[in-house]
């Protein structure tokens, strides 16, 4: 007679009830990591909103998230979200830099904000500066990704903050192509200086920009000059937001919106000049793990909506930012934010992070074609020759 062993269902149960908690706690908490964007972009906002030396709560943001990402060990797990949720995070950015701008005119218009005060114009400046670089870039660079139009409508939206708004174009058909190679303005060459790059990337993508542009009309059999080029959308855009500023709240909230956008963008493109720092691919190549650099501090990652997990984005650009796997064997490097300090500060940066790091990635992860090029580009630089002849 054959024996029937029945498993305890309430025991059974019981366990699947745990688990599924935990799941949910754990898919909660990675959510709730998310809600870092738009509440240092509500700090920036009830800053303006209360006025006086309160216009430098945004700004004051920089160094306590730039402390604990340098202090809290890195973070290499992978995220459970609800999607929807983590999502939102991304479309209440643009009402959130609207309101901030919104609180930013009441503030100048009921006196709050006495603009003839150097404390409080330079406040205004860098708190609006700091919050439309970080997080408006991760999050427009996120949406630009999107398949639909509206969140890529959104993005260049957010983009004209930090006075780019046609950033996805030299950003996907150019960058995400070309990475690590002469022909992409967004990867340094070994040497170069974050001041120099700001220039460089800057002239590199709106130039990048205008010849796609021209390039797709063309091919549509209409003009270059035609009214659908998104160039012009770009120069109107720039006019706008400080057009829009200046009327609402005068000549000096405009001039401290073009300076604020302004060093935005120094922000936005000092923060792009850690990504692929000296990092070199041969051309026409595959792009693989080793092609980019990963910063994976504990707030900068959900404060660059994982942007800085970085190559995960390069090998498929439209996975949305909360599925990004961490690569522990990809090239590491320390804290976005220390490394932006050393930045400001070419030899240190160079001598106690990029040569260093760039020695390691030369001799443990480049190709051969790859070695001969970095043993060229190092020479370039004027830095050691690291990499032995017959490798």
């Amino acid at each position: 007679m054959k024996t029937i062993f029945i498993k305890p269902i309430g025991k059974s149960l019981t366990v699947s009830s745990k688990r599924h908690k935990k799941q949910r706690k754990e898919e909660n908490m990675d959510t709730i990591r998310y809600y870092l964007i738009p509440l240092v972009t509500v700090c920036g906002a009830l800053g303006f909103y209360y006025g006086g030396n309160w216009v430098w709560l945004g700004a004051a943001t920089f160094p306590v998230l730039m402390v604990l990402d340098i202090a809290l060990p890195k973070d290499f797990s992978e995220r459970k979200v609800n999607s929807f949720f983590a999502d939102l995070t991304q479309y209440l950015q643009l009402p959130l830099m609207i309101a901030m701008y919104g609180f930013f005119i009441f503030g100048v218009r009921e006196g709050l904000i006495d603009l003839g005060e150097p404390m409080l114009f330079w406040g205004s400046i860098l708190s609006l500066a700091w919050l439309s670089g970080v997080p408006t870039l991760p999050v427009s660079h996120e949406l630009m990704h999107r398949r639909h139009w509206f969140p890529r409508r959104m993005a260049q939206l957010l983009a004209t903050f930090y006075g780019d708004p046609n950033r996805d174009i030299a950003h996907v058909n150019t960058h995400h192509l070309e990475l690590d190679t002469p022909l992409d303005s967004d990867t340094p060459f070994r040497g170069q200086t974050m001041y120099s790059f700001v220039v460089s990337a800057t002239v590199g993508s709106v130039m990048d920009a205008a010849k796609i542009e021209a390039e797709t009309l063309r091919r549509k059999g209409k003009s270059p000059w035609h009214l659908s080029n998104k160039m012009y959308q770009y120069v109107m855009l720039l006019i706008a937001l400080p057009g829009v500023v200046t009327y609402f709240g005068g000549a000096e909230s405009g001039l401290v919106t073009i300076i604020s956008m302004l060093i935005a963008k120094a922000i936005v493109e000092g923060f792009n000049y850690f990504q692929h720092y000296g990092l070199i691919r041969e051309i026409g190549q595959p792009i693989l793990l080793h092609h980019a650099w990963n910063h994976m501090g504990m707030i900068v990652r959900p404060l660059g909506c994982e942007i800085t997990n970085h190559i995960n984005h390069h090998i498929d650009g439209y996975i949305p930012f909360y599925d990004l796997r961490p690569e522990k064997e990809a090239p590491q490097m320390p804290s976005l934010f220390l490394c932006f300090l050393l930045g400001l500060v070419p030899p240190l940066w160079e001598s106690l992070v990029a040569k260093p790091k760039l020695k390691d990635w030369d001799l443990q992860y480049a190709t051969p074609g790859e070695r001969k090029l970095a043993m060229e580009a190092n020479k370039n630089a004027g830095w050691p020759q690291w990499i032995p002849e017959a490798a």
